[in-house]
Order: C-alpha cells, then sequence, then structure tokens
C-alpha cells in the first residue's frame, strides 16, 4: 500500500487551520505545519500547539514572507494547504511563488473555506476579500499548480449558537432578527466536517483541478426554516423582525471594521442567496457527501440540540 501523502498546513494554528490539522494527522498523514519561533512559546497558542504535539505533528519554523524558509518547507511534503486569515489572503502570491520553486507539490488547497467566490454576489468590503481569492485562484491555474478549491459555506461553530444575530452571545429565545425575505437558502457545515471532508479530497483524483463544494442536503436551510427549527427545539414561537436590503447596505456603510465585513459576507447569503443560487457544473466542481456517503456529517438538527 502506498505511504499517505504529506501534508503541510500554513495557518494550522488559526481557527480552521487546527481542525484541518488535527483531521490530517488522525488520519495518517505524516502533518507538518509552518509557524513561526514566537508561535511554539506563545501563551494563547499554547493550548493548540500541546495538542498538535500529542498528535505527532511536525513543526516547521518559517514565514510566509520569507521565501527561502518556504520553499524549504514545501520541498518536505506532497500537498499545501493553506488556511490563513481574510486579511492575508494576497499573500498567498508567494505561497504559489514557492510552490512553483519547489515544483514538487502534487496538490495545493488555498485558503478558501467560505463562498464559491467565481459565483458570489458580494459587496465591499467582503468584495475586495473575495476579488483577492478569486486572482490567487487564477494565479494558481496560470502557473499550472494542481489544485482544489474548497467551498465550505458557512460554519456551524460560529454561526448556529446565536442562530446568525450578530453581536449576540446566545440563540434567541425571544425574538429573532431576520436578514432580508429569510427565504435564500443558506448552507451550515461543523468545522470538524469541513476538515475530514478536505483531508479525504486531498489525494482523491475526481477533486483535482475541481471545487470541492460541501452542500450536505441536512445543512441547506433559510433563515426562516432554521427560526422555525429552532423554535419547535425550545418550544417558543420567536417574534420576528425582518430587515430589508436597503438597510443592511446602509448598516454594512456605517459599520467599521470588521462589522462591515461579515456585514456583507451576510447579505450576500441572506440576501442575494450566494450559497445556493447557482448549480455545480460537474466540470469544475464535486459535491463532498456525494463523493463521501461514508463521513457522519454533524446536520443542523443535531448541532442545535447541543443548544437547547
Amino acid at each position: 500500500m502506498a505511504s499517505k501523502s504529506k501534508i503541510l498546513i500554513i495557518g494550522g494554528t488559526g481557527y480552521i487551520g487546527k481542525y484541518i490539522v488535527e483531521a490530517s494527522a488522525k488520519s495518517g498523514h505524516p502533518t507538518f505545519v509552518l509557524v513561526r519561533e514566537s508561535t511554539l512559546s506563545s501563551a494563547s497558542r499554547a493550548k493548540v500547539v500541546e495538542n498538535f504535539k500529542n498528535l505527532g505533528v511536525n513543526f516547521v519554523v518559517g514565514d510566509l514572507c520569507d521565501h527561502k524558509s518556504l520553499v524549504e518547507a514545501i520541498k518536505r511534503v506532497d500537498v499545501v494547504i493553506c488556511t490563513i486569515g481574510l486579511f492575508q489572503l494576497a499573500d498567498q502570491d508567494k505561497i504559489v511563488a514557492a510552490i512553483k520553486e519547489a515544483g514538487n507539490v502534487k496538490r495545493f488547497f488555498p485558503s478558501e473555506f467560505g463562498h464559491d467566490v467565481d459565483c458570489a454576489h458580494v459587496v465591499e468590503p467582503a468584495k475586495t476579500l473575495f476579488a483577492t481569492k478569486a486572482k490567487i485562484r487564477r494565479a494558481v491555474e496560470a502557473e499550472g499548480i494542481p489544485y482544489t478549491y474548497v467551498t465550505s459555506n458557512f460554519f456551524s461553530g460560529y454561526s448556529l449558537p446565536t442562530l446568525s444575530q450578530i453581536g449576540a452571545s446566545a440563540p434567541p429565545t425571544d425574538t429573532v432578527i431576520i436578514l432580508g425575505d429569510g427565504n435564500p437558502k443558506a448552507i451550515y457545515n461543523k468545522e470538524e466536517d469541513i476538515a475530514t471532508y478536505t483531508i479525504r479530497a486531498v489525494e482523491d483524483p475526481r477533486t483535482l483541478n475541481k471545487s470541492l463544494h460541501i452542500r450536505p442536503p441536512g445543512n441547506i436551510y433559510s433563515f426562516n426554516d432554521l427560526v422555525s427549527l429552532w423554535e419547535k427545539k425550545i418550544g417558543k414561537t420567536l417574534e420576528r423582525t425582518y430587515v430589508s436590503e436597503e438597510q443592511i447596505l446602509q448598516n454594512i456603510q456605517e459599520a467599521a471594521a470588521p462589522l462591515n465585513v461579515i456585514l456583507s459576507i451576510v447579505h450576500s447569503v441572506f440576501v442575494k442567496g450566494d450559497h445556493t443560487n447557482y448549480e455545480i457544473d460537474p466540470s469544475s466542481g464535486v459535491e463532498a457527501s456525494e463523493l463521501y456517503p461514508d463521513v457522519k456529517y454533524s446536520s443542523v438538527d443535531e448541532f442545535l440540540n447541543q443548544l437547547v
């Protein structure tokens, strides 16, 4: 049996990165994480670093902005997965250049883990961030680097505990604010499941030079349907307040960062329907739960049960 691909995760101590590192290590892939020296001694990262050590993860000291260390790290592996945050996205051109120089990478996963940026109708300031992701896609393609783009949509652990109530710390029990008319369907995926699907795609020829769309049928809900499901679980009808698109756009204009970014992203989902208003083109995309029916994903229904 062929040995499993060696995987380098860049941004592995970040929000989604740590789940992908864990999934990679637990799947038996030799797993490497690019870290700065300061990260290994950081008090805020201590728990994550300790968990990685216990999983047998290899730390590679380097920096995204240090070309030499980046090339050296990439030469040690077969697959590179980037999970850096929104405001570092443009720096992925450095990874593209390093992969091109190293010349050994079998697959590159750029930092996506959200919308399909080629199908989004997003306003500023997220529009610029999405354009940066699209620019990286085009650079990867132009260089002939083998790739997979992961379109994971919403993170359940981020959105569902408050039912997408911005600024809240708990799910609604009396009133709920619904953006738009509440009818466009959004997709919510648990972070662990996103990581599982991502690692399953690493060596799968069916995902080569394709977008991996994570759209399990049990995780597709309109805002109205999500609220109705929650009402059933708590045995109470909530007072629904609908916010018009005009008001949302005004709120985006008036908000400071990062709230304006969040508002522009949720506007694209809950008003423009950007998670589900397109069909997956089989020539350029595949759907994760269809490819891997053996993966037992966590449904929205099951996730909400934990909040009652």
